[in-house]
């Protein structure tokens, strides 16, 4: 496995609405934009337990964007720079600015759901994944969101060892800003039904063995008209630093 850095250089750029954004990048190749999940960053979700390296070792471009509200990109607290949909909007403004046209996508939890709803909204990679995340967190975002409204509006309050308190130390570790994730959650958009089934290029399913926090993710394969399904050691919080993860995907990247 490629070697993975503790760092890699930050770059910038404007999106939609003149929010600056940040992404890294490792290795050269063909382009493969990942988004990282809810409450964390580029170089936790991508970098930190190997994947990046791994998929860039197979030749790849890996593009690790840092979602509004999180990391190092921009965190303001106005409500209005939150509109519905704002991170896929986000994901097709860094398509733009690298001026990619035969790329791969992908993502893992929220992630996951925002490449689901830039396939929805006519965005063409190659193949794609969707890591972390089930049909029911696709179909109805609500539920999710209403459990990390919760926990933000109660930090501090939570029994140690619950999912909530192990919610809040990640926090904690990534120096989250509750302010602006909680106007994150506003972003938040369902894709109908009809719309997953009219996804046309091949997505991979992948989630850990016991995460259900979105939903069955093989229904959401078996929903995609070319939806491959795999199943990987852990839960939501924990799939993610597996090695499996990596693999998975650099392997579905090389059929």
């Amino acid at each position: 496995m490629a070697s993975s850095p503790t760092e890699l250089p930050v770059h910038r750029f404007n999106s939609f609405d003149g929010i600056e954004l940040a992404y890294r990048e490792m290795g050269e190749g063909r382009p493969l934009v990942l988004i990282h999940g809810y409450f964390s960053t580029a170089m936790v979700n991508w970098v930190r337990y190997g994947h990046a390296g791994k998929i860039a070792a197979k030749g790849y471009r890996v593009i690790m964007p840092d979602l509004r509200g999180h990391g190092d990109s921009a965190r303001p607290h106005d409500p209005a720079a939150y509109p519905r949909d704002a991170l896929a909007d986000d994901g097709f403004a860094l398509i733009e600015h690298l001026g990619l046209t035969d790329y791969d996508l992908g993502g893992y939890s929220l992630g996951g759901r925002t490449t689901m709803r830039m396939l929805a909204r006519g965005a063409k990679p190659g193949r794609a994944i969707v890591a972390g995340m089930g049909l029911d967190g696709i179909l109805n975002t609500a539920g999710r969101g209403g459990y990390f409204r919760h926990v933000l509006t109660n930090l501090g309050s939570f029994e140690r060892g619950t999912p909530e308190w192990l919610a809040e130390a990640f926090l904690k570790t990534v120096q989250g800003d509750p302010v602006a994730l909680l106007n994150v959650l506003d972003t938040f958009a369902d894709t109908p039904r009809e719309e997953v089934e009219a996804i046309a290029m091949p997505v991979l399913i992948v989630a850990g063995r016991d995460d259900d926090d979105n939903g069955s993710a093989e229904a959401l394969a078996d929903l995609l008209p070319h939806g491959q399904h795999e199943v990987i050691p852990g839960n939501h919080m924990s799939a993610v630093t597996r090695p499996e993860l990596g693999t998975a995907i650099a392997e579905f990247l090389s059929k």
